[in-house]
């Protein structure tokens, strides 16, 4: 077979099964400006054949999507920005600084990696609730501050970061303090990047313990706030397709903005590890 046509083989079956991805999410999107009831014709229409925004205005004036919106980007970035804090202290506590129990403690972290988030929801329930945290955002912030695979993730890398470095600073009588915030933290910026767009895209798509943890309506996140919504509005198409754009495009254009960056940290973490 010749080249140019493998070359077209492969190409061509590239671009067919990317739009076979992206097709729901075009019809999504063209669904949403779409006027009530059209989405139900038999066969459904590919484009709306009058657009209108009508969907959005009922979802932030009536539905309290702007509400949901605004308790998704707090929860989501305060995840974050606590994650972040955590899982890089820890991950480089375990990969550069010496203390009795190191690797053992480390091992027993990765051990509890097989055991299913949902054994801890219970127990993890109950806490807050006796704490007086249920229904508030602290709800879903406090458990997910740091976690097994963000603080390996950190680890991998930060090994990666030669050790005749902070001798040098630690012998010029820089504390560790400092040479953490000076000499690691700029080193580390492409594996802070891709944990920080890993950890607001699972906050910010998470709907188990959100549902779990927020009772009240007031509080309710946008995965949680659409679920809500289709039990009232089951037949009503283009409203539940707005609600699916309005969650899904933020997220999306974020990991696009930054997919450079995220994917360089996850490849320099596996080759730094």
């Amino acid at each position: 077979m010749k080249p140019r046509v493998h070359a077209w083989l492969v190409n061509g079956a590239l671009v067919a099964c990317t739009a076979l991805v992206l097709f729901p999410l075009f019809w999504m999107l063209s669904v949403s400006f779409m006027q009530p009831g059209e989405a139900n014709n038999l066969p459904p229409p590919m484009l709306p054949l009058h657009p209108t925004l009508a969907n959005y205005r009922e979802l932030f004036a009536h539905a309290g999507m702007g509400r949901y919106f605004a308790n998704s980007l707090i929860i989501s970035t305060s995840i974050t920005l606590l994650s972040l804090a955590c899982n890089t202290l820890a991950g480089y506590a375990f990969a550069k600084l010496r203390f009795a129990g190191r690797e053992k403690t480390f091992g027993v972290l990765i051990g509890a990696l097989v055991i299913p988030a949902q054994v801890a929801m219970l127990p993890l329930f109950l806490l807050l609730k006796y704490a007086g945290l249920i229904n508030s955002y602290w709800a879903v912030i406090l458990p997910a501050m740091a976690s097994v695979f963000g603080i390996f993730l950190v680890r991998q890398y930060a090994r990666g970061i030669p050790g005749e470095l902070l001798e040098a600073a630690r012998v010029d009588g820089a504390g560790e303090l400092r040479i953490f915030i000076q000499v690691v933290l700029p080193l580390m910026k492409p594996i802070l990047v891709t944990l920080a767009v890993f950890t607001f895209l699972v906050a910010w798509n998470d709907f188990m313990w959100p549902l779990i943890a927020l009772t009240g309506q007031q509080h309710y996140t946008l995965p949680v706030g659409l679920a809500s919504l289709s039990r009232e509005h089951v037949q009503d198409s283009g409203l539940m397709m707005a609600g699916a754009v309005v969650t899904v495009i933020p997220v999306l254009a974020l990991f696009l903005a930054l997919q450079r960056y995220y994917l360089r940290g996850l490849l320099l973490g596996s080759v730094k590890g």
